[in-house]
């Protein structure tokens, strides 16, 4: 009575994990497989960093931290941004 009702649960039409096209082509979505994202020219990208980083020097007056933690940071911000501008085209 058991082996019925499993069999019963796993061949249902509307469990899609029981249907054979499920099991032979998975998901629509291949792993490791990224969309496909327009490049940024790294000269434009350069930029952005370092107009960032300047504004963060700004912004403490141009006293104490570091040029190259405002770099670090201001790098970080900007690949965020234009990682989350990316995801979207």
């Amino acid at each position: 009575m058991l082996t019925k009702q499993r069999t019963a649960r796993r061949s249902k039409p509307g469990n899609p994990a029981a249907s054979p096209a499920a099991k032979k082509t998975g998901s629509a979505r291949q792993p490791g497989l990224l969309p496909v994202r327009p490049e940024i020219d790294p000269e434009i990208r350069r930029q952005m960093i370092a107009r960032a980083a300047y504004y963060r020097a700004e912004q403490r007056g141009f006293a104490g931290g570091s040029q190259l933690q405002d770099w670090l940071e201001a790098e970080a911000e900007i690949d965020r941004m234009l990682a989350g501008s990316q995801s979207t085209h």
